[in-house]
């Protein structure tokens, strides 16, 4: 499944199980999550500062609560540990 609205979770609990630093990041979780047919929303959020004091803004990856440890095991085995955000 590819990334869907927000709408579609309309009444369902979701959890953000990954934060994509860069672009790269973000191409492979996306591409990893559809491939495992899950169901995800991504949104941009500010998670720090660079050296110089401007914002670092990543890609952050939600899912539905009940899939949250599925996705964030297979990110994790996929070599993208360093971003998940559960558990």
């Amino acid at each position: 499944m590819p990334q869907v609205s927000l709408d579609v979770f309309e009444g369902l609990e979701l959890a953000a199980v990954f934060l994509a630093a860069t672009l790269r990041e973000a191409r492979r979780a996306e591409a990893l999550l559809t491939e495992r047919g899950v169901n995800y929303v991504v949104k941009t959020e500010q998670f720090g500062h660079s050296l110089l004091g401007s914002p670092r803004v990543g890609a952050v990856f939600y899912v539905q609560v009940s899939q949250a440890e599925y996705c964030g095991s297979q990110l994790a085995v996929a070599g993208l540990g360093r971003g998940v955000l559960i558990d």
